[in-house]
């Protein structure tokens, strides 16, 4: 089970997540709205730098502008990027012929019986798909804290056909449960790994790799 772990703002957050299994770090540079998680591009530049092999860095965004993504993302200096914000799967392909090296993940919102369709037009122009939730109070995209229903996550990742990241609301205590209900290539999460000061915690962070990759069925 891959694990990503999203919302690192801090350089020891970072290698704390490596050092407990950590597949992937994700930062999140673009800022659209008033999360505390969002870190500017020099800042995630270093943190990347202090990443070892075979960790993968994910640049995380809500931008729109291709050219702004683009440049973002070689500037850091990342491995893939996270499409949060309405990009088009024509952006997507914009961005893959512009910069082939670099993966492209697309999050979907999983609302309702509508959300399947909704990542289809994706399929051919990234590499995974990430299914998050949306606050339909507050408008927030990812980092929530809230679930969704897994049923239509199960049901994506069976008819996709495309590696499925299953994020929204994951912690220690339940991603076992989610992995089980899902079946997904991986899991991403970001507040479930908080602790009070904003930063990662790090039991619960080690709590959630060690939970996601030790399935117990």
């Amino acid at each position: 089970m891959r694990v990503k772990v999203c919302g690192i703002k801090s350089t020891e957050d970072a290698l704390m997540a490596v050092f407990y299994g950590a597949d992937a770090i994700g930062l999140l540079v673009g800022q659209k709205h008033s999360s505390t998680d969002f870190i500017d591009k020099e800042f995630a530049k270093k943190i990347v730098s202090h990443l070892p092999p075979f960790c993968s860095s994910v640049f995380v965004t809500h931008l729109v502008d291709n050219e702004e993504i683009v440049s973002l993302a070689q500037f850091i200096g990342v491995t893939t990027i996270q499409l949060h914000g309405d990009s088009t799967p024509d952006d997507a392909q914009i961005i893959r012929e512009k910069i082939p090296y670099i993966k492209l993940i697309k999050s979907l919102h999983v609302v309702n019986e509508k959300s399947i369709a909704n990542g289809y037009g994706y399929l051919n122009a990234v590499d995974a798909i990430l299914l998050d939730t949306v606050n339909l109070e507050t408008d927030q995209v990812g980092g929530t804290g809230i679930t969704h229903d897994w049923d239509l996550s199960r049901e994506i990742v069976e008819k996709y056909r495309k590696p499925v990241f299953l994020a929204g609301g994951l912690n220690p205590e339940n991603v076992n449960e989610a992995i089980q209900a899902v079946k997904p290539f991986g899991v991403d999460a970001n507040s479930g790994t908080k602790g009070e000061s904003g930063f990662k915690s790090n039991e619960k962070l080690k709590a959630f790799i060690h939970n996601a990759k030790n399935i117990i069925s």
